[in-house]
């Protein structure tokens, strides 16, 4: 095919090229004038047509003017393949070879000055294509590329002879293939013989074995016949017998309906009787509805006259006021709610039991609830939050809530108390565990008084006064709920 493929331009025959290393490539006396490189004309004058190269011609000429780029002067090089110039050597044959083809087709200085690198690169066989010898010994590809550059005379006779050693090549190469590809085929058809062979053994020593199992399995046939015949014969006694106890169990099934009937009419003499019971039970409660409410009303005015002859007056204050007296500037609200007892646990659940006792009065050990549920906020952080959480509480239940901190002085930027909290710090000398246990003591016995703390000194301590320890974990996750 010709060089310039997609271009579809040619390389003009009678532009003249340089024929060696040092010829020169403008001007006078050098290789242009040498009617040795000269282009071929036709017989009528005109440039003759480009010869089609074979591939592997045209892609050896691409490639010998792609390693010349580089080194020509940066003038030399056409507009065009000067960006190709900069390519890598792996990339500039291969991108720019529509490029390159181009400017050798239209470009005849830019040829002749690739030709002389190219010739000077070749040695002696670069030499010898000028003189338009071929080496016998010479890659045929080669003569032909360089012949293609230098254009000496005669130089149609040596590509022409060059693009014929190439198919030659090429053709004994498809032969070749084909020769190896028949051996292929014959070598497996070979092997399938054998395989086949070997199938076939196989398949004669599976058949000799069905045949066998074959005999085996009649006989198998002739002995279930035999147990079929049999069991046929038990079956039929066995009917026999099913139509016997049948007639048996529809005797039974009357006798059963019978005894069910007799059944039933016990029970509905059963059931009549039940309900005279629950007409006597129900006045005999009736009776006791009353004696009970007289009982109550009774204690209700005992009460009252206890209170009159007492002379108690209604308080203001709860028991922890009292205690909460001892400790300056803390505010104190009251609150009443409800509570239930539940066992020493870190169940939210559990929690709310026991704020479901009436007039529950929750304690909560400040510090020791914050570091556990969140004590990578500051301390400031921590009692606002845990105040705050605690007011959402009293305002749920009504219960009397307290939390008591270590500090022996007021703290500053306390959040506004929520109505129904008390907040207390203990005193110089004093720890929050000891203000706890105060607070338990003052409580008048049968109080349901339920104390937050994960400390067992001061959950035994609580306890030992009646009231209830919860650990920690159960008001931070009762917290974190609501």
């Amino acid at each position: 095919m010709p060089l310039a493929e997609p271009y579809d331009d040619h390389l003009p025959a009678e532009e003249p090229v340089a024929a060696a290393p040092d010829a020169g490539v403008e001007g006078t006396g050098g290789a242009l004038d040498d009617p040795v490189v000269a282009g071929a004309t036709a017989d009528d004058g005109g440039p003759e047509p480009e010869p089609v190269l074979p591939e592997p011609v045209r892609q050896r000429i691409v490639t010998l003017a792609a390693a010349v780029l580089p080194v020509l002067p940066a003038d030399e090089v056409p507009v065009p393949l000067r960006r190709v110039a900069k390519f890598a050597p792996n990339r500039r044959a291969r991108l720019g070879a529509p490029a390159i083809a181009a400017q050798l087709t239209s470009d005849p200085l830019f040829r002749q000055r690739v030709t002389a690198r190219v010739l000077a690169d070749a040695g002696d066989l670069g030499a010898a294509v000028v003189d338009g010898t071929a080496p016998a010994a010479a890659d045929p590809v080669e003569v032909a590329a360089l012949a293609y550059l230098a254009r000496p005379r005669g130089w149609r006779e040596l590509v022409e002879a060059s693009g014929a050693a190439v198919r030659a090549e090429a053709d004994s190469a498809v032969v070749a293939e084909l020769v190896r590809e028949a051996e292929q085929r014959a070598t497996r058809a070979e092997h399938d013989r054998a395989v086949a062979r070997v199938e076939a053994e196989k398949l004669r020593d599976e058949l000799a074995r069905v045949r066998e199992e074959l005999g085996q399995l009649r006989e198998e046939a002739r002995q279930l016949g035999r147990s079929l015949r049999e069991t046929q014969a038990r079956e039929r006694k066995a009917s026999e017998l099913l139509a016997t106890e049948r007639g048996r169990a529809a005797r039974a099934a009357a006798d059963a309906d019978a005894e069910l009937r007799r059944a039933r009419a016990r029970l509905a003499e059963a059931e009549a009787a039940a309900g005279v019971a629950r007409a006597s039970a129900k006045e005999a409660r009736s009776v006791d509805d009353a004696r009970l409410w007289l009982l109550l009303e009774t204690i209700g005015q005992a009460a009252v006259g206890l209170r009159r002859e007492l002379a108690l007056d209604p308080v203001d204050k709860l028991p922890g006021d009292f205690v909460a007296d001892a400790f300056a500037d803390q505010s104190s609200t009251t609150a009443a709610g409800t509570a239930a007892r539940a066992r020493d646990t870190d169940d939210p659940a559990r929690l709310d039991q026991l704020l479901a006792l009436p007039r529950a009065h929750l304690v909560v050990d400040g510090y020791n609830v914050t570091k556990r549920g969140f004590g990578e906020m500051s301390l400031e952080q921590q009692r606002k939050r845990l105040i705050t959480g605690l007011g959402g509480i009293a305002a749920q239940t009504g219960d009397e809530v307290t939390v008591v901190f270590d500090g022996a002085e007021r703290m500053h930027g306390l959040p506004p108390t929520p109505r129904g909290v008390r907040v207390l710090f203990s005193r110089k000398g004093e720890t929050a565990d000891e203000l706890i246990r105060r607070l338990v003591r003052a409580e008048p016995p049968g109080r349901p008084v339920v104390v937050v703390s994960s400390d067992r000194e001061v959950a035994d301590g609580v306890r030992r006064h009646g009231a209830y320890p919860l650990g920690a974990d159960a008001l931070v996750r009762r917290l974190a709920r609501s």
